[in-house]
C-alpha cells in the first residue's frame, strides 16, 4: 500500500486520489507500465477499476485523463480512440505514447512531433520522448531505466491533464 500512496501526488485533488486508489490496488504501480511494448491489456479487474475511476468528477468530461488511464491499464485501443480525437498538443503527446507502447515507432515519432515541445517534457529529469522511442525500438539493454522514464512520463502527463484539464 505504501507504493500506491507514493504515486498519489500532492497536487491532485482528493477525488482524483480516491478514484485512483482502486486502480492502483488492481494494478500496483510496481507492476504498471512495465512493458515497453504492450502484448496484452492488464485484464478485466483493472479495466473495471479504470471504468469506475472515469466516473469521478475529476475524470468525467476529461478525455485526456481517460486516455492516460487507459494507457496505465495497457488498453491501447481505448487510449488510441480517445487520443486521436484530441486535436491538441496533449492529445498528440498521448497519441505518440500509445503508438510507442504498441511498437509503431514511426507513428509514435510523428505524433510526438505534432505535440511540438509539450510542457510536460521539461518536468521529467532525463526525459527526451524522441530518444525514448528510439531506445525502445532498438531494444535498449537499459530497460529498467526506460521503464522508470515511462512511469515518470505517465505520472507527469496525468498530473498535467488533471491540473489543467487539458484536452
Amino acid at each position: 500500500m505504501k507504493d500506491i500512496h507514493s504515486w498519489l501526488r500532492q497536487d491532485w485533488t482528493d477525488d482524483a486520489a480516491a478514484a485512483l486508489i482502486p486502480v492502483f490496488e488492481a494494478l500496483p504501480p510496481v507492476a504498471a507500465l512495465e512493458a515497453l511494448v504492450v502484448r496484452a491489456a492488464a485484464g478485466p479487474k483493472v479495466r473495471a477499476a479504470v471504468e469506475r475511476a472515469l466516473i469521478a468528477p475529476c475524470f468525467a468530461g476529461n478525455p485526456a485523463a481517460a486516455a492516460a488511464l487507459w494507457l496505465y491499464a495497457d488498453e491501447l485501443d481505448r487510449s488510441h480512440t480517445i487520443s486521436q480525437s484530441l486535436h491538441t498538443a496533449t492529445g498528440s503527446f498521448l497519441h505518440g505514447i500509445m503508438h510507442r507502447r504498441e511498437g509503431d515507432f514511426g507513428n509514435s515519432l510523428y505524433w510526438l512531433a505534432q505535440a511540438r515541445h509539450h510542457p510536460v517534457w521539461d518536468t521529467i529529469p532525463g526525459y527526451d520522448p524522441h530518444a525514448l522511442v528510439r531506445a525502445v525500438e532498438a531494444g535498449a539493454a537499459d530497460a529498467p531505466r526506460l521503464v522508470a522514464l515511462q512511469r515518470a512520463e505517465w505520472n507527469a502527463v496525468l498530473a498535467h491533464v488533471l491540473r489543467d484539464r487539458a484536452s
